[in-house]
């Protein structure tokens, strides 16, 4: 059933202003995008009480020894690296090599990447809403990475195909959740030994288990744990944080696969043993996660 008209033309709308501010802030050096993207960030903190209220409430329960003080100065941090996020990622397409030293992919992280996809069974590279997502997926891509990217399709198609366009460009691929096929499609990729990009840190409308996340039950998508166990391929944790230099740096780590021939078992533990490196990411750099996500919305029964 289509949509109403008038949820239509708001959509319709909100598509020509994005095109319209993209078509803008390309037109930016990156010092100035990244400038502007805090600026939107400062003011969505004040003009979104909503959002600024479920930070708040994330955080009381991740950080309860922080004073309410404290908490408030990290949401405020928090909403400016969203905002610095959300401009580098729409200046992207015309960084060209100044994305290699914006999104530092190298060292260990690499060398831990290439030895995983060196065996031919395919990589499930688990990351989350930390750091800049969106060019940690772009920057591998660029090495020359086969990389694939499962997401979640947009009530508008226009977006969508945007977004898609967006990271074509950049050599990255994208699943989208949801279509026919896509659950073969996936298979088949880590079958040909290529690797598939997966977030599993928000509670989402997927099949999840229930795994510690700062110390309460959080449903977690658990695909990733499935896929691992079905085809052998390697695990890895593979995140990033921006750091005083203004330079993302990757941190990358290969979890051990739980083989007690328990799948369910194996599942939830191996989500849990992923989700716990996240959760320590994110504590030693709270400041760059998405805290107005409700990641404790769905309880356990």
């Amino acid at each position: 059933m289509a949509p109403p008209l008038s949820k239509r033309l708001k959509r319709t709308l909100r598509y020509g202003l994005l095109r319209a501010a993209l078509a803008l802030v390309r037109l930016l050096p990156l010092g100035a995008a990244q400038a502007l993207g805090r600026a939107v960030g400062s003011a969505a903190f004040h003009l979104a009480p909503g959002e600024r209220r479920k930070a708040l409430a994330s955080l009381a329960v991740a950080f309860p020894e922080l004073t309410d003080a404290a908490r408030l100065e990290l949401v405020r941090r928090c909403f400016r690296h969203l905002g610095t996020v959300g401009l580098e990622v729409a200046v992207a397409p015309r960084l060209g090599a100044r994305l290699e030293r914006l999104m530092d992919v190298s060292g260990e992280a690499l060398t831990r990447l290439q030895e995983a996809h060196a065996r031919g069974n395919g990589v499930v590279c688990v990351t989350a809403h930390l750091g800049n997502w969106e060019l940690h997926a772009a920057r591998v891509a660029r090495y020359g990475f086969p990389l694939y990217a499962l997401g979640k399709e947009n009530v508008d198609p226009r977006l969508t195909r945007l977004m898609e366009r967006s990271r074509a460009a950049g050599g990255l691929r994208t699943l989208w959740r949801g279509q026919p096929g896509v659950a073969v499609a996936m298979l088949r990729a880590l079958r040909k030994g290529e690797l598939l990009g997966m977030l599993i840190d928000q509670d989402t409308n997927v099949q999840n288990v229930f795994v510690p996340f700062f110390g309460r039950p959080a449903a977690t998508p658990r695909a990733a744990a499935d896929l691992v166990l079905r085809t052998g391929a390697a695990a890895l944790v593979f995140l990033n944080h921006r750091g005083d230099d203004g330079v993302y740096r990757t941190t990358t780590e290969e979890v051990e696969v739980p083989r007690t021939g328990d799948d369910e078992r194996d599942a939830v533990e191996l989500t849990a043993r992923m989700t716990e490196r996240i959760e320590a990411a994110i504590r030693a750099h709270p400041e760059q996660w998405v805290w107005m996500h409700q990641r404790w919305k769905t309880k356990p029964c």
